[in-house]
């Protein structure tokens, strides 16, 4: 079978094969790399396995022949982007709450990746046929940045950055309630929550992946605060798990928050708001961006400062204006 050669080692902690996997190409679905064990394009010690769910004791070498990208049949579509910064080698679009990122089981159509097909066709096939170019996921909810790779070559430099946790990424939430500190962090393992398999949930660490979330707040208003959030792992609806897991859940969040919202939300208003990593290519220089909070989630802002000033605030009522001061600060 034609493709490259990718070697790994297990963590020490071990853990079912195809989940293990997931920790090593975070762009790929847990069914897409279920197919390629059972394809038999995994060996674990140099042995061959067709299993997705043996399991590992930790510090195998696991060896994956990764098969070369084939044309993608997601369409182009002519859909609006907002592209905060593109070249050669790569685009960063602030993706509208709503989109979903790549086409899946009932979303077709009008994904971010028919929106990228349309403004560069030659994404076809880069990373594989599900998600051209795509790095990384935001839930179709959540706003904000996405990194999309524009050839086979940056897309491996920037997952590389994003696995081995050298992206510094901060969102932007609106909660409910307040967390118990100014500024900490949550460590809890994530995994599938036993009770309802749609979801996540905070489990026991033999059943689930470490993921650890940074906070701190920037402004308190009566029964909400706005958070930044910086994940330091990059788990399924990581964010939203650990807030919920600490009382203050985001607000709009049906899922892990309350089940009628709070402010009349829609949406959870959690947004991406800033990236810093380094450029692939020729151009190795470490760049920032930034896409500015939607007004939905200002307006929201606005509605749970009412009548209270936020604490901190200096007439920016986001709290984002770098010469004003931060609650937390």
């Amino acid at each position: 079978m034609e493709g490259r050669l990718e070697a790994h080692p297990a963590p020490a902690s071990g853990g079912r094969l195809d989940q293990v996997l997931l920790g090593f190409f975070p762009d790929q679905s847990r069914s897409r790399l279920q197919q390629w064990i059972q394809r038999g394009q995994v060996a674990v010690d140099g042995t061959p396995t067709t299993k997705p769910g043996i399991r590992l004791r930790g510090g195998e070498t696991i060896t994956v022949r990764i098969p070369p990208p084939s044309p993608s049949g997601n369409l182009p579509e002519a859909i609006p982007l907002v592209i905060v910064f593109e070249n050669d080698d790569l685009m960063v679009v602030n993706k509208p709450a709503g989109m979903v990122v790549h086409p899946s089981a009932g979303h077709s159509t009008g994904t971010l990746v028919n929106a990228v097909l349309a403004h560069a066709p030659d994404l076809t096939g880069v990373g594989g046929e599900i998600r051209p170019g795509i790095v990384h996921r935001l839930d179709r909810d959540t706003s904000g940045l996405v990194v999309v790779a524009k050839n086979e070559d940056s897309l491996k430099a920037l997952q590389a950055q994003f696995q081995d946790r050298e992206v510094e990424k901060v969102y932007l939430a609106l909660v409910d309630g307040r967390p118990p500190d100014r500024r900490g962090r949550v460590e809890a393992p994530i995994g599938r929550d036993p009770r309802h398999r749609q979801r996540m949930g905070i489990v026991p660490a033999a059943k689930g992946r470490p993921a650890t979330t940074d906070y701190r707040l920037r402004q308190t208003y009566l029964q909400h605060a706005l958070l930044e959030v910086m994940p330091r792992t990059g788990r399924t609806h990581q964010i939203r798990v650990h807030l919920a897991f600490l009382g203050c859940p985001v607000a709009g969040d049906r899922v892990y928050g309350f089940r009628r919202p709070s402010l009349g939300l829609s949406r959870q208003m959690l947004h991406a708001w800033r990236l810093r990593f380094r450029l692939p290519g020729r151009d190795s220089s470490e760049r920032t961006f930034e896409a500015a909070p939607p007004d939905d989630l200002a307006q929201a802002i606005a509605r749970a400062a009412g009548s209270v000033p936020p604490l901190g605030s200096d007439g920016d009522p986001l709290g984002l204006d770098p010469g004003g001061r931060d609650d937390h600060d």
